[in-house]
């Protein structure tokens, strides 16, 4: 009877075992219920967090980053077409070639017809292609042919440069009297460079067309551009209107497109590199021009280019590419501005006073206002009447940019978080100050 009692406290010693470990079994596996769903709240209020961060994030971005002046660029070239051929059966006759094959030297050499070309090749890379034109005194039309197309058209660096050489020295020698005595048979004329730009792919080849509706190209753009040659086309141009005086290749109305084509390269950023012998170039166009010249060819100049190029960031680009301090540069920059001025306001006929009360009256208080235009508008103005002595002796033109720089310095203030109100409001104040010293 005792060990039966025994058992029976044992039985009961392991109920009241199982019972506790069940018990913490449910006590465990309420803590975890209750973790989980602290991990789920923890992970809502981090999902939260992190969108309110974005939001943020975002509308800072805005902020600051509206302000950024987008990339100029546009894209003035296209595909290039095929190149023309550059073999010249006429080399063969030409009275150069034929003096060396019927020399009796020509023994040793043996120089023919099928190894003539590449033995002119020769005497033009070694240079004395020139000389031995100065000592006949007459450059063929075939051999001015032949070198002109190897400048514009050769995919051989050697052969362009060359050829490039050759006619810079033909038309601009060191030696002023090396040009009297050389007779050419045979000018390049604005039509063959025109002709050449076209095969290159250049899509204005009159005032006509417009760049409005290109698409505008990045700094990393692969897209199709000019050849080499262009470097070579440039020179060639720049030499052509150093040498008026000389030869008459290129008529007033001829420069004055080429002066348009010159500033519209500006605008295509896979030439960026060139940048400088454009800058020459350029110069070298406008001083083509007489003083009576220019005063008609500059407005129509202008004009042409209003008509070419967008009223964007461009326009600014286009305006300061004509970087010359001279006289006529200075007219062509200010008159350029003044045109992409009138061409904001609907291409009215309009003067100067009647220009500046129009940008007065525009209310840069106003938050509908687009500020990136009145940016537009104040580098424009700028460049128009900095740019142009005459003004200074209408002192009325200046209190109305005195006027206007104060409406767009003191009513746009610091807190102004508009898209380019910092950036109006900071140059209108420094074109103030330099205003109030004149």
């Amino acid at each position: 009877m005792r060990k039966k009692v025994i058992g029976l406290d044992d039985l009961l010693n392991d109920y009241y075992k199982e019972k506790s470990k069940v018990i913490e079994r449910e006590s465990k596996r309420a803590k975890a219920q209750q973790t989980y769903n602290s991990d789920e709240d923890e992970d809502a209020r981090e999902v939260e967090l992190s969108q309110c961060v974005n939001k943020c994030q975002e509308q800072m971005g805005r902020i600051g980053g509206e302000d950024e002046m987008s990339l100029w660029g546009l894209h003035v070239f296209g595909d290039q077409k095929t190149l023309p051929s550059l073999v010249f059966p006429e080399l063969a006759s030409c009275l150069l070639l034929q003096s060396f094959m019927n020399h009796e030297l020509n023994i040793l050499v043996e120089l023919n017809t099928q190894r003539g070309e590449t033995f002119l090749e020769g005497l033009l890379v070694d240079g004395w292609l020139f000389k031995l034109v100065c000592m006949c005194g007459l450059v063929e039309k075939s051999i001015a042919v032949w070198t002109f197309n190897l400048m514009v058209y050769s995919s051989k660096e050697v052969l362009r440069t060359s050829a490039c050489d050759f006619w810079c020295a033909i038309l601009s020698p060191k030696n002023e009297c090396d040009v009297l005595r050389v007779k050419v048979e045979w000018l390049p004329s604005y039509s063959e460079l025109k002709r050449a730009l076209e095969i290159y792919g250049f899509l204005l080849d009159s005032s006509s067309k417009s760049l409005c509706n290109m698409e505008i190209v990045s700094a990393d753009s692969d897209c199709a551009g000019p050849p080499q040659n262009i470097r070579a086309w440039i020179k060639y141009v720049a030499v052509c209107c150093q040498v008026r005086n000389l030869h008459e290749i290129f008529s007033t109305s001829e420069v004055e497109e080429l002066v348009g084509m010159i500033i519209c390269l500006f605008l295509d950023r896979q030439i960026l590199g060139l940048s400088v012998i454009l800058s020459e170039c350029l110069l070298s166009v406008i001083r083509f021009f007489t003083v009576d010249e220019w005063n008609g060819s500059c407005e129509k100049i202008a004009k042409s280019l209003a008509c070419r190029v967008p009223i964007d960031i461009n326009c600014l680009r286009t305006v300061e590419s004509i970087s010359g301090i001279d006289a006529c540069s200075k007219e062509l920059r200010s008159a350029v501005a003044f045109q992409f001025l009138i061409t904001c306001f609907g291409n009215k006929d309009l003067d100067a006073e009647e220009v500046l009360r129009l940008l007065i009256s525009v209310n840069v208080k106003d938050k509908s206002c687009d500020l990136f235009k009145v940016y537009i508008h104040l580098c424009l103005t700028e460049n128009w009447l900095l740019s142009n002595p005459m003004f200074k002796s209408k002192p009325v033109i200046y209190e109305m940019w005195g006027v206007y720089l104060r409406n767009c310095s003191c009513q746009i203030g610091s807190t102004d978080l508009r898209s380019f109100a910092s950036k109006v409001r900071s140059k209108a104040s420094y074109l103030l100050q330099g205003n109030a010293n004149k």
